[in-house]
């Protein structure tokens, strides 16, 4: 059994307009998604594809105007979408971590690092001050804080951009979660920094058997840091499979646009057909999403395009995909 399952998972913007009319947009258009233990899934697509507002779905952190109005969404056996708040807080704050970009601003800036892990702890575990307190300590270790006695006592001021990402990373951890969400966790990091922070949560997912979600729009650091990617447009999910299947043999044209547009690629002189607006979320296109962006598109794609299973754990919403061809009867040797 996948330790979350996402199935069919619809979030819509609902909201009354300045002339009191009904608007009601497709931010999140069925997606799905399944993780396991010792898995890390890279989300990509470009601003607005839907991928912040997969994790906040999933979190159960979706604010108004925005609302879940239809799929499942199951995480270790249950199902999260039925459970009332206290319950779902308690996973959330177990069982469930995300790390946010700009640390400084998940950062109480009145009360020093230690206060703040110890609450983390104790809020949900209950747990004496001494016993929050030597967890906070293994926790500033396992992210590589240095002298974590003494940063224990710091304010978030004192701080590097690095070092506060990592105190967030060690309050995601406070509770042991099995799934750790980071959402554009490098954002504003120097090179340097931002190998050191991926290589941290790559390695806590094995240390600690966890799954981990690793939100971002940098190809480069899905294809290092991830197992498997899905791809995002206008809230859907139009290719996902392992790494080197999407990367070396992507099926949908805007995955293949994606890869193209890299600033290797760029500086090749290689066409970049990306520009243009996304569709309206309040009145999406009947077939394909990316048909006027897409440089295949045919009639033949203002019709709904299929799901294509290209090859194991491959697939990809397009007219176009085609499944890998593979010889039959050849033997080995």
């Amino acid at each position: 059994m996948s330790l979350l399952s996402v199935s069919e998972l619809q979030t819509h913007f609902i909201f009354h307009d300045i002339d009191n009319q009904l608007r009601e947009a497709c931010a999140l258009n069925k997606v799905n998604l399944t993780l396991n233990r010792g898995e890390v899934l890279g989300i990509v697509g470009e601003t607005g594809a839907g991928k912040s507002l997969t994790a906040q779905s999933i979190c159960g952190l979706l604010r108004p105007p925005a609302r879940i109005v239809g799929g499942s969404v199951k995480f270790d056996g249950r199902e999260l979408l039925s459970l009332p708040d206290d319950e779902l807080n308690a996973i959330r704050g177990a069982d469930i971590a995300m790390v946010v970009q700009n640390p400084r601003s998940s950062l109480d800036p009145l009360t020093r690092i230690g206060e703040q892990l110890v609450r983390i702890h104790q809020t949900h575990t209950g747990g004496s001050l001494e016993i929050s307190r030597q967890k906070a300590m293994e926790m500033m270790q396992a992210v590589g804080i240095p002298d974590p006695q003494g940063r224990f006592t710091a304010w978030p001021h004192e701080l590097s951009g690095g070092m506060a990402q990592r105190v967030l990373i060690a309050m995601a951890l406070m509770n042991s979660p099995k799934l750790l969400i980071a959402d554009e966790p490098t954002t504003g990091l120097d090179v340097t920094v931002q190998a050191q922070i991926l290589d941290l949560l790559r390695g806590l997912v094995s240390r600690f058997d966890m799954a981990s979600m690793i939100i971002t729009h940098d190809l480069g650091i899905v294809a290092h840091y991830c197992d498997e990617v899905a791809v995002m447009f206008a809230g859907e999910i139009i290719e996902q499979g392992k790494i080197r299947d999407v990367f070396l043999k992507p099926a949908h044209p805007y995955t293949q646009q994606l890869l193209a547009a890299t600033p290797e690629q760029l500086h090749l002189g290689t066409k970049n057909q990306l520009g243009g607006p996304p569709p309206d979320l309040f009145n999406l296109p009947t077939g394909c999403l990316s048909q006027d962006r897409c440089p295949l598109a045919t009639n033949a794609c203002q019709n709904r395009p299929p799901v294509v299973k290209i090859s194991s754990g491959h697939t990809a919403r397009c007219h176009f995909a085609k499944p890998l061809k593979t010889s039959r009867g050849k033997k080995n040797g």
